[in-house]
């Protein structure tokens, strides 16, 4: 049985997610109190129904002071060794706070502070521990609700049981490099396809712009140099017990060359047999 945990920040996309994973298959729970994790999860592991073989379940501050026993549930599970892993959804406070007064929600922890600010820097607080032990992190600072599916579908469509993932992320530093690397790789110093002009409104996903990347040495090379450093760390980060390792690639648009090298970074992966995902967050900010 596969059971997952959903948490994080208020505002950060933890319904979006509930709703991709149903999509995909999931039996997903929302608003569980954590003392009752324990009960849920022996429920459905005794369970014959097909459909409880994949489960999900959302707890977060909305349990109030009930979600401080979050892990000492975690514990138990673990220790009984029932397995089960966490995703952590988070965004900058800036945009949860534009999310908030755009939808007019009120926050969780709103009768406990004097205003939005301060419920999200409690709240923070609250979750940091969580967000340590967390098994996958997911920031949706610039994220639309269609990537997020997308991220949460390449994560979970196939059977998480089988262990560590590599995301491959492209991103533009423009835009800001994503909170959840654990590797970044600066491709500005690369041929940049944006200065011709017949290439300008193309991306690395077509055959042009990532031939026109990877037809100079100095690409070839560095594309060669990040893949043995990546073979090198990947198993060091698994016996650290990591699930998951987020390896951005990033150019100054995201659009030409940290997609080009993401897309040979992601490939490389699969030759070697390892489970990766990939995602190219900026791509399309251009054409907005």
């Amino acid at each position: 049985m596969e059971f997952l945990i959903i948490t994080g920040q208020s505002g950060a996309g933890k319904s979006i997610a509930m709703k991709s994973l149903e999509d995909i298959g999931y039996y997903c729970a929302d608003n569980i109190p954590p003392a009752l994790i324990p009960t849920f999860y022996e429920l459905c592991e005794k369970s014959a129904d097909k459909h409880l073989k994949k489960i999900a379940v959302v707890t977060d501050v909305r349990s109030g002071s009930a979600f401080d026993d979050l892990f000492s549930c975690l514990d138990k599970l673990w220790t009984e060794n029932k397995k089960c892993k966490i995703l952590f959804l988070d965004a900058g406070d800036d945009i949860l706070l534009h999310r908030f007064k755009e939808t007019r929600r009120k926050h969780p922890l709103s009768d406990d502070t004097d205003s939005i600010e301060a419920a999200l820097e409690m709240e923070r607080r609250l979750l940091s521990p969580v967000r340590t032990r967390a098994d996958y992190v997911i920031d949706t600072s610039l994220l639309s609700s269609a990537q997020l599916r997308e991220r949460i579908s390449a994560l979970f469509l196939g059977d998480s049981s089988l262990g560590f993932t590599v995301t491959c992320m492209s991103f533009g530093f423009k835009y800001g490099i994503p909170a959840e690397a654990d590797l970044v790789f600066d491709v500005r110093c690369l041929p940049n396809p944006f200065y011709i002009p017949e290439l300008k409104e193309h991306t690395g996903m077509e055959a042009c712009v990532f031939d026109y990347v990877m037809s100079f040495e100095s690409s070839i090379g560095f594309a060669g140099r990040m893949a043995d450093l990546v073979d090198f760390s990947l198993p060091l980060y698994q016996k650290e017990g990591k699930s998951q390792l987020v390896i951005a690639v990033g150019c100054t648009g995201g659009q030409h060359r940290s997609v080009t090298l993401t897309r040979v970074l992601y490939n490389h992966l699969l030759e070697k047999h390892q489970r990766a995902v990939v995602h190219h967050r900026d791509i399309d900010k251009h054409r907005r």
